[in-house]
């Protein structure tokens, strides 16, 4: 069986956690690939709000199960935090979740790291969520690392305190006035490596590749977006993992050849978080009214999100790139109201028209050219069924398709899992 694959094809934010909750049913493995607690997967049903930051979105169906993947950087304390909300829905944690051996683990002093490498950077900082995952990914490559599969070790806590040591004199280098109490952290860090310890570590790909060969289907969720690729992203505001479809074979040990669909979740606009290039953001009521009527702030750290038109020349990027074979359209609601769409269909490139992404997208040398389009004015939360959406709306997804020669299958009307309309 070919493993799906589902991913952002934005700047993150998309929706990835309700989608990959939806389409739970239709699968038996939810795994995640690349990324640390710096994404936050929101869920809603049954009137609940639920917010993940490492574990895969499937763990609130009772068939699903769902693995953290090698690619993955993990910090025990918010993991604990995490398994700590899920205990009083009755689940049954330690048969539904299992953790790859060769993920990475997030230190206090990666957390540390990360907040005095930001703060040496001054204005010219990355909009780091300051939750050591960039720290984390440099000792991966660095070959300084800890694993989960160090923990089965006798000798852990000897190879915690030399590396640990090695970050606080880098954190001494940095010279900025960064105040901490490492052993209170050390404290929260040791007791939810306790807690870690109970749940099953294993081989992740050789597990995969066994539940491949006996014919379960496998959906490999993303974090993050491919705008905020390390390789692919609008560098170096990008995240330190590789969030496109390319991140999928390393961060689960899936080979390029086994892979199925690709989905691809976007927003009907367009939001960023952080700092970085936006070319399509907007500074006007218009924009105010995304955010408002959107909810736009981070699920993870609660920052206001910028918000903009939809920018086709970078969605038409992400979907080149990751191979997507089908599209998933959110937040198709938050339009509702507007007489006027504006979609960005190419840019001004220091005086010359492209329909590309270029190299640097910074706004000295890009200027959108935008398309209009007739908006819609129903109120799209109550819908339930693709002939009941609006003209206007099925105009703009009509030419959307046309541009991205891809089918866009699922159009969101609203937070709840059950406001998704197929197609």
């Amino acid at each position: 069986m070919a493993v799906d694959l589902l991913l952002g094809l934005q700047w993150g934010d998309e929706g990835k956690g309700k989608i990959v909750d939806v389409l739970t049913t239709d699968y038996d493995i939810i795994a995640r690939f690349q990324g640390g607690p710096n994404a936050g997967h929101t869920l809603e049903f049954d009137g609940i709000k639920h917010v993940l930051h490492t574990i895969p979105s499937g763990i609130f169906h009772k068939n699903a199960l769902n693995i953290v993947g090698n690619g993955v950087v993990i910090d025990p304390v918010i993991f604990k935090k995490e398994l700590d909300a899920l205990k009083k829905f009755n689940l049954d944690i330690k048969s539904k979740l299992f953790i790859s051996r060769k993920a990475h683990l997030i230190l206090p002093t990666h957390r540390l790291l990360d907040a005095a490498s930001e703060a040496s950077k001054g204005k010219a900082k990355i909009g780091s969520t300051l939750k050591g995952i960039g720290p984390t990914y440099m000792d991966k490559t660095g070959r300084n690392g800890m694993r989960i599969g160090d923990l089965e070790m006798s000798d852990w806590k000897e190879k915690y305190r030399n590396l640990a040591n090695k970050h606080e004199a880098m954190i001494a280098y940095y010279n900025v006035d960064i105040q901490y109490d490492l052993a209170e952290l050390e404290k929260d860090f040791f007791e939810s490596i306790a807690e870690l310890k109970q749940l099953s570590f294993i081989d992740s790909e050789e597990y995969l590749y066994q539940a491949q060969k006996s014919g379960k289907k496998i959906l490999a969720e993303g974090a993050q977006g491919s705008l905020l690729d390390i390789d692919f992203g609008t560098y170096p505001f990008v995240t330190s993992s590789n969030t496109t479809a390319a991140g999928a074979c390393t961060g689960l040990g899936v080979a390029p050849n086994q892979i199925g669909d690709v989905k691809g979740i976007f927003k009907a606009y367009t939001t960023r978080v952080g700092s970085g290039p936006f070319p399509t953001e907007l500074f006007d009521e218009d924009g105010e009214t995304m955010a408002r009527v959107g909810n736009e702030f981070g699920a993870t750290t609660g920052r206001p999100r910028r918000c903009g038109w939809l920018d086709l020349v970078a969605l038409k990027y992400a979907v080149i790139i990751n191979g997507v074979t089908e599209l998933m359209m959110m937040k198709a609601d938050v339009l509702s109201g507007f007489d006027t769409l504006k979609i960005c269909t190419a840019y001004n490139y220091k005086g010359e028209k492209i329909e590309h992404l270029p190299f640097n997208i910074e706004a000295e040398n890009v200027t959108p050219v935008y398309s209009e389009m007739k908006g819609w004015k129903e109120d799209l939360t109550k819908m339930s069924s693709a002939d009941q959406l609006p003209a206007s709306l099925q105009d703009y997804i009509d030419f959307l398709e046309k541009e991205l020669e891809v089918p866009i299958k699922i159009v969101s009307v609203g937070p709840d899992r059950t406001q998704t309309i197929h197609r």
